[in-house]
């Protein structure tokens, strides 16, 4: 509350500046997506209806002519898309359901599931975050379908984002389902915000990683885990 009485407070170049600034040190708030309490208590379709309504001015401020044939129905797609696409990650009711099977082959060995494309969105300025993911772990007993590997990893990617948190949140996820904590999780991605707005750098990439248990402590096994993605040092 305060932090937001302080920008009301400001001239509103300073308050520019500030949250262009806010943006481009990528900020973070915390581990967890900020949601409020009541975030679902709304149905899909009437956040597509408010949103819908919502982008239309925006077009209409641009000074977009919306009786174009090809921009009229460009309102409804992007609202259709926000929830039932690219932000459907936000409704728990989305979480895959991850059965696991028990490791009847007493494979102890890491498993590494790597190249996982993922497509995400910067939430500092809505534009795209895409890349690579690559996820290892240990089994304590059971282990997990390799497709649902890749709709995990898609699930957290698939909200308004900042890649660490991103990380951290399916680092933790994979840990809680699996039951272990020797999990890995490494990301490598492009950011939107980086290369098509700002300081317009189109050849940078952001790696960020998550260890846990014998991958945290035990160097040989993160020098393992980066053999296996021809990462090694």
């Amino acid at each position: 509350m305060k932090q937001k009485e302080t920008l009301l407070n400001t001239t509103g170049m300073d308050l520019d500046r500030e949250m262009d600034e806010m943006g481009d040190d990528h900020a973070g708030s915390s581990q967890k997506t900020p949601l409020r309490e009541d975030a679902f208590e709304m149905d899909d379709e009437l956040k597509i209806e408010l949103i819908e309504k919502h982008f239309k001015e925006i077009m209409h401020i641009m000074g977009l002519d919306l009786s174009d044939d090809s921009l009229k129905g460009t309102p409804h797609r992007v609202a259709k898309m926000y929830i039932k696409e690219v932000f459907s990650g936000l409704d728990p009711k989305n979480m895959p359901k991850a059965k696991l099977f028990e490791n009847k082959f007493k494979y102890n060995q890491m498993l590494v599931e790597k190249d996982i494309t993922f497509y995400s969105h910067c939430e500092h300025h809505f534009v795209p975050i895409f890349g690579k993911a690559h996820v290892a772990y240990i089994s304590s007993g059971h282990v997990i379908g390799l497709s649902k590997i890749n709709r995990i990893v898609q699930y957290f990617a698939k909200r308004p984002q900042v890649q660490e948190r991103l990380n951290m949140q399916i680092g933790k996820a994979f840990q809680e389902i699996l039951g272990t904590e020797d999990v890995a999780v490494i990301l490598d991605a492009h950011h939107m915000c980086v290369s098509s707005r700002g300081i317009q750098d189109v050849n940078s990439n952001t790696v960020t990683s998550f260890y846990g248990g014998k991958f945290e402590k035990d160097e040989q096994t993160r020098n393992e885990f980066y053999k296996y993605l021809s990462l090694d040092k």
